[in-house]
């Protein structure tokens, strides 16, 4: 049982990206920030744009800006087809899986990255299978609205504070220098 629990350990104690009391201190002020800018905004949901703040702030500024725009397209695509299936399927779990495949097929046509699609489909669940008593169009613009807030702080915060590698930090092949 040790060989598996060292594996397991393995997998879970860093090795070559640590956590650093920084980067704990960055996250938090951004995931604060950007629910005090959804509360200012009165949106509806405004949990939703720190979380989206959360997932940015986990990689440096230069790793982020592409899982951000995935994000952000993502969460585009699947809150209009989310929109479009629920007016016209509400409640349909036939319409929700062909919504689904949908999208794969939209994402696939545009060649746009797995990581999108994964978020476009996240994104349609909330809009179509959450019950409110809102639009489906009202739900799908509010989450956009409040994923993309949180995208923005999380890559302005990264940009105004950038995470620094400790000096006694060893790059090796499979580091990237950081900016």
């Amino acid at each position: 049982m040790s060989s598996g629990r060292s594996q397991f350990t393995s997998l879970i104690v860093a090795s070559e990206n640590p956590s650093s009391l920084m980067h704990a201190a960055r996250t938090a002020v951004a995931a604060i920030v950007s629910y005090l800018i959804a509360r200012l905004f009165r949106l509806p949901e405004p949990h939703w744009a720190p979380i989206s703040t959360l997932i940015v702030m986990q990689s440096t500024l230069g790793a982020a800006l592409p899982i951000s725009a995935q994000r952000f397209a993502g969460t585009a695509i699947g809150a209009a087809v989310g929109a479009l299936t629920a007016t016209w399927f509400s409640g349909n779990v036939w319409a929700f899986g062909a919504a689904i495949f949908l999208i794969g097929l939209i994402c696939a046509v545009l060649h746009i990255e797995r990581s999108a699609y994964r978020y476009a489909s996240i994104t349609l669940a909330i809009v179509m299978l959450v019950t409110r008593s809102a639009s489906a169009w009202r739900i799908a613009i509010d989450r956009f609205f409040e994923v993309s807030l949180g995208i923005a702080v999380g890559l302005m915060l990264s940009a105004v504070w950038p995470e620094r590698r400790p000096p006694n930090w060893k790059l090796d092949a499979k580091t990237p220098a950081m900016p």
